[in-house]
C-alpha cells in the first residue's frame, strides 16, 4: 500500500523487470506503471441502474456453515436458484466491500455469496490445533470447501487483493469449478522463492508493512494499533476515496477475530519465505509457483487511483489465455474497487458471465 507521491516521485512510474507479475501486492516483486491504456476501454457500469457507492449499509442475515477446516461466516443475496457468484475480500477489508455489488447482482437474478475469509468476522477454525496458515493454495481450498458445503458446483469468482489472488488460484487449480473470474489487479499468484528478488529502495518502501510484519515488534504493533493501522492502509491504498468513520467501522469490526493477527502475519511472512506453510499443500504450491495460465474467461480491472502497488496490465496479460478483457476504471477509484465503484465491478461480473 502506498501514497501516490514520495519525495516528489510518482511511484506509479516505477516498473521493475525480471520479476513475476504476481508479486505485486504479495511481495516486493512488481510495481504499477502509470499511463496504461484500457485493454479496451469499458463503461463503468453501463446497463445497470446507477448507484451511489455506500448506498447500502448492511446485508441480510449473517449465516454460518461448516466447510473444510472452518466454520465460515457468510452472507447471501438473490434467488437460491440463480447463477452462483462468490465475492472475496482482501486485507484489511471484509464483506462490506461488496455490500452494493451484492445488491446489484441479486437484482439481476444472481445468487451472491460473500464469505469472511479465515481470520475475519465470524469465520472460525473448527479445531484449536489447526495451524493458522494463510498460504495462497489453502485460502483457495477454503472457498472450494465452501462451495461443496453449499452444493455449488460452479461459480463466477470475483475479488480484489487477497480475494483476487484467490480467484486466480482457483481458476488455475480448479478451473472446472470456476465459470469465470473478475480479478482486480490481474494475476497475483506468486511464490516465496519467486519473491526473493531484491528491489530498489523506492519500491521497497511500498511494501513497508510486509517488512514490519516480519518482526516481533510488527506483530505486537499490529495487534496494539489494529484500528489505526488498517485505517492508515485504507487511506494509502485509496487516496481519493472519502470514506467516513461509519464505513470504516463496519469493516473494522471484522478484525476482532481471535485469529486475525496470526493469519495476517502468516500471510505476509509466508510470501517472503519467513514462515513455513504445511507440507500437505506442497504439491499445490509447486503448481502455483510455475505461474500457470488462467484459461477460464476473465476480466481484470484497475482503479485509476489505486494507491497500492500493483503490476501493469502488460506484465500479466500473457497469463490469461481464455477470453479476456481489461478495464481501467476512472474517476479517482482506488484499491478497494468493488466498494468505491460497485456499478463497474457488478457490470464486470455480468459481462464475464456472457463471455
Amino acid at each position: 500500500m502506498k501514497n501516490a507521491e514520495f519525495n516528489g516521485i510518482s511511484r506509479r512510474r516505477f516498473a521493475l523487470t525480471g520479476l513475476t507479475a504476481g508479486a505485486a501486492l504479495l511481495a516486493p516483486g512488481a510495481l504499477v506503471s502509470e499511463g496504461l491504456q484500457p485493454f479496451p476501454s469499458s463503461p463503468s457500469g453501463a446497463g445497470l441502474p446507477s448507484i451511489k457507492p455506500g448506498t447500502n449499509k448492511s446485508f441480510g442475515p449473517l449465516k454460518q456453515i461448516n466447510a473444510g477446516l472452518l466454520n465460515v461466516g457468510y452472507v447471501e443475496a438473490g434467488p437460491a436458484n440463480g447463477p452462483a457468484v462468490i465475492l472475496l475480500h482482501g486485507w484489511p477489508y471484509d464483506i462490506h466491500s461488496f455490500v452494493d455489488v451484492a445488491s446489484l447482482l441479486a437484482a439481476k437474478g444472481y445468487r451472491v455469496i460473500v464469505p469472511y475469509l479465515r481470520g475475519y468476522g465470524t469465520t472460525r477454525f473448527l479445531s484449536s490445533t489447526t495451524m493458522r496458515n494463510a498460504q495462497q493454495s489453502l485460502v483457495g481450498l477454503d472457498i472450494i470447501a465452501l462451495m461443496d458445503a453449499l452444493k455449488i458446483q460452479k461459480a463466477i469468482i470475483g475479488g480484489f487483493d487477497w480475494g483476487a489472488r484467490t480467484a486466480d488460484v482457483m481458476a488455475v487449480l480448479w478451473p472446472e469449478r470456476c465459470k469465470a473470474i473478475v480479478s482486480v489487479s490481474g494475476y497475483l499468484i506468486s511464490s516465496p522463492a519467486g519473491n526473493q528478488t531484491p528491489v530498489p529502495p523506492e519500491p521497497a518502501f511500498l511494501f513497508w508493512y510486509q517488512y514490519y510484519f516480519s518482526t516481533p515488534q510488527g506483530k505486537s504493533g499490529y495487534a496494539k494499533y489494529l484500528d489505526q493501522f488498517n485505517k492508515f492502509i485504507w487511506h494509502q491504498a485509496s487516496p481519493k476515496w472519502n470514506f467516513d468513520d461509519a464505513t470504516y467501522d463496519r469493516t473494522a469490526a471484522s478484525f476482532n477475530n481471535p485469529d486475525h493477527v496470526d493469519i495476517v502475519m502468516h500471510d505476509y511472512r509466508w510470501r517472503l519465505g519467513l514462515a513455513d506453510g504445511e507440507r500437505k499443500y506442497d504439491d499445490l504450491e509447486k503448481r502455483l509457483a510455475a505461474l500457470p495460465p488462467v484459461t477460464v474467461p476473465a476480466i481484470t480491472m484497475e482503479g485509476d487511483s489505486n494507491g497500492a502497488a500493483h503490476p501493469p496490465e502488460s506484465a500479466y496479460r500473457a497469463r490469461f489465455t481464455g477470453k479476456y478483457e481489461y478495464r481501467l476504471i476512472k474517476g479517482g477509484v482506488g484499491h478497494n474497487l468493488p466498494q468505491e465503484a460497485p456499478q463497474a465491478f457488478a457490470q464486470a461480473i455480468i459481462d464475464v458471465d456472457h463471455f
